[in-house]
């Protein structure tokens, strides 16, 4: 992205250009897209995930019928 300077430009001006070139152009949107994305877990991980929350979902319920809850 490049934003030359125009005769008898003050340079706040000049910046507000090319902020709002760059807001146009979608460049912040895809770096904050590229920055926040995860990678896919695999099989064994999802699978061991999800077995822990089985887990912790009987022992709430478990408390819960013991009234420790």
């Amino acid at each position: 992205m490049e934003v030359r300077k125009k005769e008898n430009e003050t340079t706040n001006t000049l910046i507000y250009r090319f902020l709002k070139r760059v807001q146009h152009s979608g460049v912040l949107r895809e770096a904050k897209k590229r920055r926040f994305h995860d990678r896919p877990a695999n099989r064994l991980k999802r699978r061991l995930s999800a077995l822990h929350r089985e887990n912790k979902k009987r022992e709430v319920e478990k408390a819960k019928k013991l009234g420790i809850l």
